[in-house]
């Protein structure tokens, strides 16, 4: 039961061209926005599309496989956690972000995708 704690599943394509930090440890670190969308019918019968945004996260190895394969509008499956950090801004207010640290990324689509 642990392994269901915390345990966040996405499909979705990514939003942006990723940004890859190299840390001064070494350490390589990802980001990314990823959008899933949601279909339904509207009162009306009409097919309407609710898409949500995520700011995707990856440290060392699948920094690397984000740098090295993935690029703006890939479709991706991501397994990880949600992670909550806050910080100041300059004037003074504090702010929080909520993030999807991944785990693992796969994937999909054709191998002639972008």
């Amino acid at each position: 039961m642990s392994t269901i704690r915390n345990h966040v599943q996405l499909i979705g394509n990514v939003g942006q061209k990723p940004t890859i930090t190299n840390l001064e440890s070494g350490k390589k670190v990802a980001r990314f926005s990823l959008a899933t969308n949601e279909y339904y019918k509207d009162g009306k019968g009409e097919k309407q599309t609710d898409t949500n945004w995520h700011t995707v996260v990856a440290w060392g190895k699948t920094a690397e496989i984000v740098e090295n394969y993935i690029v703006k509008g890939k479709e991706v499956g991501i397994t990880g956690k949600l992670k909550t950090r806050t910080y100041t801004t300059d004037d003074g207010n504090q702010r929080y972000v909520t993030e999807v640290v991944a785990d693992e990324i796969l994937l999909l689509g054709s191998k002639n995708d972008k």
